[in-house]
């Protein structure tokens, strides 16, 4: 929970969100903030909740990246008009943090949002959700893609990420949840995160940190312990990578493809169980496929620029 804080610390907050959602922040102003924050324990809170009142005021947050952009401590938005000084918005939390907020990314785009319990999520390309800050609860509800949620402690408020009828619940930890064909997958990254399904409580589970689960409305589909590192390469994204380890080409192509308008295709499917490693940036499809030229001695047609096309010679 964020300490009482000065009037003059509000003021402040609200500038810093307002000049990280302008076009001009820099390296010179990106200082000045650091500063200020380390000046008072509990600026940094307040700072979260004010960006948070600030994003939560629009129904749907817009999307401003068309391609896959460098990821960012802030995720800014162009201004429409200039926040007031003294900032009523962070007076007026109560209001609306009953109210629904909704999130969509485009393709490509990953967006870092910080939430007024002191949460942030990261947001996946091609992705939709909403989020509900409520006196007892927190609820996020995914509808299409995935989201990392590093959680700010409080056990009175249980922190539940819904995707068809699972759920994920923690109270201060950090997880993703991502909505697949098959179901839906969770990886801990930190603390333990109870999963199941609504209406079969056989299928609650139990992850820590280093576990992941793919459940499905009916069954644990799969469940992998013990694998700290898989869950990370796995969630590589939230830095704008991909990182492959022993991953077939048809995945890797899944991952690309999940990022970027020019797609790529295995054309002879004789290819797609050949594993593949190396770490690229997620806007990169031709660099990954360069590689796997030279790496596996497959042919690679790049005329079509829509699609990149793997073929064995």
């Amino acid at each position: 929970m964020v300490r009482p804080s000065s009037e003059h610390d509000r003021d402040m907050a609200a500038r810093f969100v307002a000049r990280m959602d302008g076009e001009n922040w820099g390296e010179a102003d990106e200082a000045e903030l650091q500063l200020w924050l380390d000046g008072s324990h509990g600026r940094e809170g307040l700072l979260l909740q004010t960006h948070a009142a600030w994003i939560a005021a629009s129904p749907v947050a817009e999307a401003v990246e068309e391609e896959a952009p460098e990821p960012a401590f802030w995720n800014r938005r162009r201004v429409l008009g200039a926040m007031a000084a003294s900032v009523a918005v962070v007076a007026g939390a109560a209001h609306w943090m009953q109210a629904r907020s909704s999130f969509a990314t485009r393709l490509g785009e990953i967006r870092r949002v910080p939430l007024a319990d002191g949460s942030v999520m990261t947001i996946n390309s091609g992705s939709e959700l909403t989020v509900r800050m409520a006196a007892r609860s927190r609820e996020i509800e995914i509808a299409q893609g995935e989201a990392w949620f590093d959680v700010a402690k409080d056990a009175s408020r249980p922190f539940v990420v819904s995707a068809g009828k699972v759920r994920a619940r923690a109270v201060g930890t950090a997880f993703s949840v991502r909505r697949r064909e098959t179901g839906v997958e969770v990886l801990v990254t930190e603390g333990v995160v109870e999963s199941w399904a609504e209406g079969n409580e056989s299928l609650r589970l139990r992850l820590v940190a280093g576990e992941r689960a793919l459940l499905s409305e009916h069954a644990v589909v799969h469940h992998e312990s013990d694998r700290a590192s898989a869950v990370d390469r796995s969630l590589a994204w939230r830095n704008g990578m991909i990182d492959l380890n022993g991953t077939s080409l048809s995945e890797a192509a899944d991952e690309f493809n999940r990022y970027n308008q020019r797609q790529i295709i295995i054309a002879d499917a004789s290819l797609a169980d050949e594993e593949f490693d190396g770490l690229f940036r997620i806007n990169d499809p031709q660099g990954f496929a360069e590689a796997v030229q030279v790496s596996l001695g497959v042919q690679v047609d790049m005329h079509d620029p829509a699609f990149i096309r793997l073929i064995k010679k």
